[in-house]
């Protein structure tokens, strides 16, 4: 058997907000070079379709401001693979092994009901969906995890690595790490990709520092693929880092994991400010908006007391 583990981010760009990172991992008898778009056509689409999920690169799938439906669809039908969808923001947290969330005045007081724009039927109608194609085509999906970085702790990760492309880094693989170590043991093979992220093309050190137990080998590296096998206690592991790594299915999910968790805490955030800043325009978080939107916040956090350090992330 063999094990397909994508991974990807969402937010690295923001002031405001999350940096999220989720891991998808399969199982298929087919062995690394398993397309699985092919495997799950019957239920699986790059676009959404009356009769297929959507499973593709979050930023193909979802637009600022847009609705969460798409994302709500693929990734609480994907969750209900193993248990039932999440029904609230902590169960979501919880099924997909977050860490404890800092608390906050926008996250503190109300566990927000999931889903928000889709309904209880379309989440269960694409997972019975994805239940059929993933029988018919041999196919397991085994797990699901994210990581969630808030401002504080981000800035903290950039001071301590120097640059906040080496924090996604370090953040990345250490949730690569666990996705492995929760594959069987037995398995014969595990192949990770990653999308390509911090400027980088040469990610050996990086992964030894994280599996180190292994001789890690490069096997190629260069702009498009960087490729990377490991020996010893993880011998048959192999990770790839790749230009546009959200074309391959496992990675796609993570993309839209990791979007749409973002989208939820971004959702709490400009409601709690609404309600403190009447009238004030949502905000993504993106550097230009977020400033201004920190602009207009800025005499109600004052009164209310709130630090920039759990609010704003300096890079």
């Amino acid at each position: 058997m063999t094990y397909l583990i994508g991974v990807d981010e969402a937010g690295y760009g923001p002031n405001l907000g999350p940096l999220t990172i989720a891991a998808s991992t399969w199982r298929v008898a087919d062995g690394a070079d398993c397309d699985l778009y092919e495997a799950l056509s019957q239920s699986v689409s790059r676009v959404p379709t009356h009769d297929t999920v959507a499973i593709a690169d979050s930023k193909a799938l979802y637009k600022p401001g847009g609705g969460l439906r798409t994302l709500e669809c693929g990734v609480l039908g994907a969750l209900s693979q193993r248990t039932s969808a999440p029904a609230t923001r902590d169960s979501l947290l919880a099924q997909l092994k977050a860490d404890a969330i800092p608390r906050t005045p926008w996250n503190s007081v109300d566990d927000w009901p999931l889903p928000i724009d889709a309904s209880p039927d379309e989440i269960s109608a694409a997972g019975d969906r994805l239940g059929h194609g993933l029988a018919a085509g041999g196919v397991q999906l085994v797990d699901l995890r994210a990581r969630l970085v808030f401002p504080d702790e981000f800035n903290a990760l950039v001071e301590r690595h120097g640059t906040k492309g080496a924090a996604l880094s370090h953040c990345t693989l250490a949730l690569v790490r666990q996705a492995v170590d929760a594959a069987d043991a037995g398995t014969e093979c595990v192949d990770v990709v990653c999308d390509k992220h911090g400027g980088r093309n040469r990610y050996a050190g990086l992964i030894q520092h994280h599996f180190a137990e292994s001789w890690v080998t490069p096997i190629t590296e260069g702009r498009a693929e960087s490729r990377y096998r490991c020996d010893g206690p993880h011998a048959g592991v192999s990770l790839a880092f790749r230009t546009g790594g959200e074309s391959h299915l496992p990675a796609a999910l993570a993309s839209m994991t990791a979007k749409y968790l973002r989208e939820v805490f971004m959702r709490e955030f400009n409601a709690y400010w609404a309600a403190q800043v009447p009238g004030i325009r949502p905000t993504a978080g993106y550097p230009v908006d977020a400033k201004r939107f920190k602009a207009e916040i800025d005499s109600a956090q004052r009164k209310l007391g709130i630090a920039d350090a759990v609010l704003w992330r300096n890079k």
